[in-house]
């Protein structure tokens, strides 16, 4: 598809983002223009989108760019200048614009619209919760977040003559030979230990502000604060509570059961903690590709044959270099689809390595660009701004809606049958942890005054919850008690994570459908998308036909369907 930067008309098309003096004048304007009407509010808040669009894009590269190199230092200078001293000036007058849409009957009659109606409840959320002598604690915070990912990004091994990173070194935790393994692992640990305390200082840090934060705010701890601010208006605290409870009588027992049965296989009684990768017949590990270009093609081969639509936008991504793919050195870890609501074309960004869960990752991602595409031409963008859990019940349902199709990567029956397996079962596994680092969040923000040695102690209650028991962390206790340290979300995004559990049982959802009928789901599913954030999230997944629902209930039919069709696999 062909597609170029709608022209502006309100900012100027040759403005660039210097300082704040560059945007002080758009502020301005907006804030002191009369709203009389029905068109003058339609354009009012046409014109403060096409500025939130300006401004989001323009931080969306200084971040892309940092995160690609966080080695060059010009990259990261421009995006703590964007955060520290730009952000703390727009954040003042995005309050006095929200203030101004609030008291206004014209842009308030809108309301009528759903679409409008969501819009504005977010708008009035953050006006309750909006502090002036919270802006400089904002900025702080968004610049100190950043740290993590250099800390991370540096953390190298020495191997067979090679500097690898650590997505390039866990693949050396598949292989078949324990004692490789266990090197590879042991020199991990040793790197990882060297920066424990720099992490349990910055994540100190970042608990004491964002307390603050919540207390100047009228709340009475970050959690209950956070939950207004992310815009959580339908589900609550004691939701996440029982599903915590849910997955540890549902989910744990299962995992439980298939790492018992690994294990036995492995002829062990107990795990080191390198073997939990590892194939328990001694095959090497999955090797879908061996560069980034090369997956990209073959997913987007992949999607020609799921919906032509899908291949479409990867296409346009490719041809407009909208993708950074391969792991290498001073990369920031992990993986991203990051919107650009101008140009409405979004950029993935990942740490390819060759391995079966970065084609996971990649359809992951896409699944988020193609959300990014279908609701591109919605007319606010507010209305592309969708949450969490309608945001990943778009990537996750991408991952198991292309499932069958992997013989794209595996064109050997037993490798394709393998690669389900392993993405069902790690599915399994992950719904505990992402219910223990949610609770963790709880009992960290819950109680702020906590002590590193407390926090360790916790964590390591919380893995006897929702762990197996299976491994041995003789000798490595200090790893398992600081393992939390690896998840990006605590330092970057807190209390951004259960929306992967709610969305990936949407997901299975979407998967039961596609099973049923496969045009149908296709079609449900897009539908769903084009939404962006223009109904509530309920009403966003039972478009995408499936419930809004994450009870006992309705795991324990999930759970049940993934393990009938795991037997299919053997």
């Amino acid at each position: 598809m062909h597609i170029e930067k709608p022209k502006r008309t309100f900012v100027a098309q040759d403005c660039v983002v210097q300082c704040w003096d560059s945007i002080k004048d758009y502020f301005e304007s907006l804030e002191s223009r009369v709203v009389k009407d029905k068109n003058s509010a339609e354009r009012w808040l046409g014109d403060r989108s096409e500025l939130d669009a300006f401004l989001e894009e323009d931080l969306a590269w200084r971040y892309i760019h940092m995160s690609i190199d966080t080695d060059d230092k010009a990259r990261v200078d421009a995006y703590t200048a964007f955060v520290s001293e730009i952000q703390p000036k727009i954040a003042p007058f995005e309050d006095l614009l929200n203030r101004k849409m609030v008291a206004n009957p014209h842009i308030m009659k809108m309301s009528e619209d759903p679409a409008y109606a969501i819009y504005f409840r977010s708008l009035e959320a953050a006006l309750s919760i909006f502090r002036e002598e919270n802006v400089p604690i904002e900025a702080y915070l968004n610049e100190k977040a950043q740290e993590f990912g250099s800390i991370s990004a540096a953390q190298t091994i020495d191997h067979d003559g090679k500097t690898l990173t650590m997505q390039q070194a866990s693949q050396f935790l598949k292989d078949p030979i324990e004692e490789i393994r266990a090197v590879v692992y042991i020199k991990m640990v040793d790197r990882r230990r060297q920066d424990i305390g720099k992490l349990n200082d910055l994540y100190s840090d970042l608990i004491k502000k964002r307390n603050q934060l919540a207390l100047n705010a009228g709340f009475e701890n970050f959690r209950d604060y956070k939950f207004v601010s992310m815009g959580r208006f339908d589900y609550t605290k004691e939701d996440c509570f029982a599903f915590h409870e849910a997955i540890k009588k549902e989910v744990v027992p299962l995992v439980k059961e298939i790492q018992q049965r690994k294990l036995n296989q492995l002829g062990k009684t107990k795990f080191k903690p390198w073997d939990l990768e590892v194939d328990p017949f001694g095959r090497k590990p999955l090797k879908p590709f061996h560069t980034g270009d090369e997956m990209l093609q073959g997913t987007i081969n992949m999607f020609k044959k799921l919906d032509l639509y899908f291949a479409d936008c990867l296409e346009t991504m490719q041809e407009m270099r909208h993708l950074d793919l391969d792991s290498k050195h001073g990369k920031a870890p992990g993986g991203y689809n990051y919107p650009l609501y101008e140009i409405g074309v979004p950029f993935i960004f990942m740490n390819a390595v060759g391995a079966h869960r970065d084609l996971v990752t990649m359809v992951h991602e896409a699944g988020h660009a193609v959300h990014s595409f279908l609701s591109r031409d919605l007319k606010l963008t507010a209305f592309k701004n969708f949450p969490s859990e309608v945001a990943e019940l778009a990537s996750m349902s991408m991952e198991l809606l292309s499932m069958d199709l992997w013989d794209e990567f595996y064109p050997n029956s037993e490798d394709l049958n393998r690669a389900k397996r392993e993405h069902l079962e790690d599915i399994l596994k992950i719904l505990p942890w992402i219910a223990q680092i949610d609770s963790f969040q709880h009992w960290v923000y819950a109680h702020p005054s906590h002590s590193v040695a407390e926090r360790s102690q916790k964590w390591l209650e919380l893995s006897v919850d929702f762990g197996t028991g299976l491994v041995d962390w003789t000798g490595y206790e200090d790893i398992q008690g600081a393992s939390w340290q690896r998840q990006l979300h605590l330092f970057e995004v807190p209390f951004y994570y259960i929306e992967y559990g709610i969305a990936q049982l949407g997901a299975l959802g979407v998967w039961m459908n596609r099973k049923k009928n496969q045009q149908t789901a296709l079609e449900n599913y897009k539908k769903a998308l084009s939404l962006g954030y223009t109904r509530s999230m309920p009403e966003i997944y039972q478009v995408a036909g499936v419930p809004f629902d994450f009870s006992e209930n309705r795991l324990k039919i999930l759970v049940s369907e993934i393990k009938g069709y795991l037997e299919t696999l053997n």
